[in-house]
């Protein structure tokens, strides 16, 4: 049994699997254009599979994503698949690009070209909307994060974990229009980020564990309510928003992490949010669909 186990593992590993779209993902549709140039087309880039199921799920989250959006007037979402786009002409004309992918060394913008590109899209106003792990990012690029995100994460003072939160307090600011107190159970969070000296607001902030205090500095600061969301003006032009939760696919069930994630990217755009935010519906069945393929086996004990 081990080594047939050891026997599919090599197979698995060496025909890339776990890079590919699953058959439920490849129905969905990735990098198509809109039709009407006259509506604000959102990118939406899941990073690839990442994580243990149920956590990380990219795709899956970009996908519930660009259904909400779809139903919003005047929206046109394109959602791109494995980090990047394959045909770079759905960043023409972009309102708001969304970054939903593992951070550090492993940003699929890293490489030189692509880090044009994205530099040309801050230096035209282009929205951003950066969520989780994707606000991590190697010591040398934190002070351009800071300029197009408004915030950097880095280990010298930031701190991650596990754990429940609750927004008790929300703060008047358009992304928050609609939202009330709400909790989110065992989401994955990072915090005490560096932010940028200017333009930032604070959108949503909570109470983190103490024990979840690694660094010197977070210890120095014991019972503050941590931002974990804020809006950004960026001095140069365009408007960026981040969050660093969203590491539970379940989450999307609440509501009030919905209305904040899409009146987020709407912000961004410039577009007007309603008064009562973006509402969407979503089921237990369409939570369950597009995951990625995560296949984890145990290291044989024999050959």
């Amino acid at each position: 049994m081990a080594s047939i186990r050891f026997l599919f593992l090599i197979l698995f590993i060496s025909t890339g699997l776990q890079a590919e779209l699953t058959l439920q993902q490849q129905q969905v549709p990735v990098e198509v254009l809109p039709t009407d140039a006259s509506s604000s087309k959102i990118v939406l880039i899941a990073g690839t599979p990442s994580n243990k199921p149920g956590q990380h799920e990219y795709f899956a989250g970009c996908a519930l994503l660009m259904e909400w959006l779809k139903a919003v007037p005047g929206v046109s979402p394109v959602l791109v698949a494995e980090g990047w786009p394959k045909n770079e002409a759905v960043f023409e004309g972009a309102k708001t690009v969304v970054l939903f992918m593992d951070g550090g060394d492993k940003l699929p913008f890293l490489e030189a070209q692509r880090w044009a590109r994205m530099q040309s899209l801050a230096d035209a106003g282009t929205g951003f909307v950066i969520l989780h792990q994707a606000i991590d990012c190697p010591a040398g690029k934190a002070a351009t994060f800071k300029e197009w995100f408004g915030a950097a994460f880095q280990g010298d003072i930031g701190c991650r974990g596990h754990w429940d939160v609750q927004f008790e307090t929300i703060p008047s600011h358009p992304i928050n229009q609609g939202l009330s107190a709400f909790a989110l159970p065992k989401d994955g969070w990072l915090y005490n980020l560096h932010f940028a000296d200017q333009g930032v607001t604070p959108v949503l902030a909570c109470p983190m564990p103490d024990s979840s205090r690694k660094t010197e500095h977070a210890k120095a600061h014991l019972g503050r309510a941590e931002t974990v969301a804020w809006a950004y003006e960026r001095p140069k032009g365009g408007r960026s928003f981040g969050f660093t939760g969203c590491d539970l696919h379940s989450n999307f069930a609440e509501a009030n992490q919905r209305r904040l994630l899409l009146n987020g990217i709407l912000w961004t755009a410039q577009m007007k949010i309603p008064e009562a935010g973006v509402v969407s519906q979503t089921t237990p069945e369409a939570l369950q669909k597009n995951w990625d393929r995560k296949i984890f086996l145990g290291k044989p004990k024999t050959l």
